[in-house]
Formats: structure tokens, sequence, C-alpha cells
């Protein structure tokens, strides 16, 4: 019998992308975001969830007519996790990754977040703001200190050593993501899955990535009570995750 040939080493195979991008009153937007999703090589499907927008979003997201994408609607908005909680339930590429409907994030950097998945590295990467020597929009002070104390107090628990645990940009194996379950409704999200991420064994990296964060004049969301949850959530999955790797519960 002859042996199978080896795949050509100089050669990656294509990724398959799914883009989860949960959305809520990003009327002025979403139009641009999913076009630049759209761009992008990578991208085999744009799952857009949108949260209960009352601002027109809706009227622009139906007028899309890209075969990639599929709009799921909300019937109230919930927040951020269960947007994303239902967007990954109807993903089908190889890999899955958050795409946020504001123009903060660049989906230029996919390449670079999917290198360690493609080449079999990685499970999770997560786009580091803080660890990037590319562009960055100067933006407020505490709101950097906050990421970077929630992000310190979640390896606390995890014992991983993330620089930017708040990130939008997670890019997961499709089974890992669909493996595991959220519980979370709003920014609570971000803490949880890493908390999740990580008592599952899976294999993170984290690849720095540009970002151009907006005023909250210009559609900023997250506030200091959405901090509070984090930090709640940090201890409260960061305790039960250690608990269940320990197999007491």
């Amino acid at each position: 019998m002859t042996p199978p040939t080896a795949p050509d080493a100089t050669t990656e195979p294509e990724a398959r992308l799914s883009v989860v991008m949960p959305c809520y009153n990003e009327a002025a937007t979403i139009d641009e975001i999913a076009a630049r999703v759209l761009a992008s090589p990578h991208t085999a499907e744009l799952v857009i969830v949108d949260d209960g927008s009352t601002d027109g979003t809706r009227d622009r997201l139906a007028r899309m007519d890209d075969e990639r994408v599929k709009v799921l609607l909300q019937p109230r908005n919930q927040g951020k996790g269960a947007a994303l909680r239902r967007g990954f339930a109807h993903v089908s590429g190889d890999f899955v990754i958050v795409q946020d409907a504001d123009l903060e994030y660049d989906p230029a950097d996919w390449g670079a977040l999917l290198d360690p998945l493609v080449k079999g590295l990685a499970d999770v990467v997560y786009g580091s703001r803080f660890q990037s020597g590319r562009p960055h929009r100067v933006m407020y002070f505490w709101h950097s200190m906050g990421n970077r104390f929630l992000t310190a107090m979640s390896n606390m628990f995890t014992n991983l050593n993330l620089t930017d645990m708040e990130t939008c940009y997670k890019l997961f194996r499709r089974e890992v993501i669909q493996s595991i379950t959220l519980k979370e409704n709003r920014f609570g999200f971000e803490p949880e899955v890493t908390a999740k991420v990580a008592a599952g064994g899976w294999r993170i990296w984290e690849v720095g990535v540009s970002y151009s964060g907006r005023t909250y004049a210009e559609g900023k969301k997250i506030n200091w009570p959405d901090g509070v949850r984090a930090l709640i959530c940090i201890i409260k999955y960061g305790i039960t995750t250690r608990l269940q790797r320990r197999g007491t519960t």
C-alpha cells in the first residue's frame, strides 16, 4: 500500500472563520464594520445578533444581501453575553471570533490571530491591546487601569498570564467554544469564558492587536457597574472552576 502523501510544509490549510458580532444600537457603524468583515479573505460566515436595537440598526441589517450574513434578532435587549451565546450556537466554521459592531477593533489583525490556531499550536487566541506595537488611539487612563486590574485578578484565579482578559478579540476552535456552557448575559462573559477556558486546560495564546477606542459620546457602552460585575464573575467562576478541577463539585 502506498503511504499517504504528507502535506506540503510550506502551505497552510485554509481556515474557515465564523465571525459572531453582537450589536445594540449601532446604526452609525454597522454597515462599515460588516463591510470590513466581509472583505476579509478569512470570513466564511458572519453571524450578527441584534440585541433589541431601537435606532434603525435592524433596518440596516435587513438590507444586507451577502449570502455569508446570518442575522439573528433578540426579542429584547439582554446583553452582550446573551447575544454571543446565541451566536455561538449557529456557527459552522473551523474557528470562531468575536467582533464588536463598533470600529474599535480591526479585522486586518485576524491573520496574526489565526496563525497559532492554523498551525495547531493553540486552541484559543486572545488579541491583546497591551501587548502590541500596533497603533492605538490614546484613551481613558482609568479604563486602562481598570482593565489591567481585572486582568490581574482573573490571572490570580486562573493561573494564566494574560495581559488583556477584557479584549473583544477572542478566537476559538469551534468545538472549544461550543463545548463551554456560558451563563453571563452582559460583559461578565469575558471573565466567565476566560475562567472556563482555563479550567478546560485549553492551549491559550495572546497576539498583539491594534485598537481605536471610542468615547462615551461616540457610543462606548461599558461603564463602572460592568467593571464591578466583572470582578464578581472573576471570583465566582474562578472559585467554581477551581473546585471542578479538583473534582469536588
